[in-house]
């Protein structure tokens, strides 16, 4: 049907090297083209279930078609912040922030040492697979870190998210096998402080 809702996976906005050591090639590949892809997949498929249900006429079993299209679209929702939350080291990547965000960082944490040690705390405390989270809360315009439990519970609603990390073993394991912490130290090298300026 013409005009149906359909998601599409965003290209990388470097190449795919171009995190490298941090994220090697390989690693960046398969998470983009394979696990990505597979969220905007199952999306779209969702999508097309209840659109053809609305077409027949028919009721589509809706509790399990909407838990598995919030599981997809939180998938891909986050995965889409995720990469242009990441610049090549020294290219944008990595570093202290700057602008309004390192104003929001000062007031809210006290300094940025400060709100790397809970960040890094938060990411590594997340419970099996899910992300660690900057947001913005809409009532008090503060900063506040969050875990999101997969990909679409624990999320705090209209909240804007200016930086993920993805913590599930598929954004790591080729590089750091299971090594959490250390995938989590090298974000720091390739974190894109622009873009989150961006999103504030």
């Amino acid at each position: 049907m013409e005009g149906e809702a359909k998601y599409s996976l965003p290209d990388l906005p470097y190449a795919a090297d171009a995190l490298e050591p941090y994220i090697s090639k390989e690693q960046l590949t398969i998470h983009h083209d394979k696990h990505h892809m597979a969220y905007v997949n199952g999306a779209n498929a969702n999508l097309a279930a209840l659109d053809d249900g609305r077409k027949k006429g028919t009721d589509p079993n809706m509790k399990p078609v909407l838990k598995d299209l919030s599981w997809n679209f939180g998938g891909h929702y986050l995965h889409s912040l995720f990469w242009a939350n990441l610049a090549p080291a020294g290219k944008g990547g990595g570093g202290e922030p700057t602008g309004a965000v390192a104003d929001k960082i000062k007031t809210g944490f006290g300094s940025f040492a400060r709100f790397k040690a809970e960040f890094t705390q938060a990411a590594a405390s997340v419970e099996g697979s899910g992300w660690a989270a900057l947001i913005e809360c809409p009532l008090t315009k503060s900063l506040q870190i969050m875990q999101v439990e997969k990909h679409n519970t624990n999320v705090f609603p209209a909240c804007k998210v200016l930086m993920v990390l993805d913590l599930f073993e598929h954004a790591y394991y080729i590089d750091y096998k299971n090594d959490r912490g250390a995938f989590i130290g090298a974000f720091w090298n390739i974190v894109n402080w622009d873009e989150v300026n961006r999103r504030i």
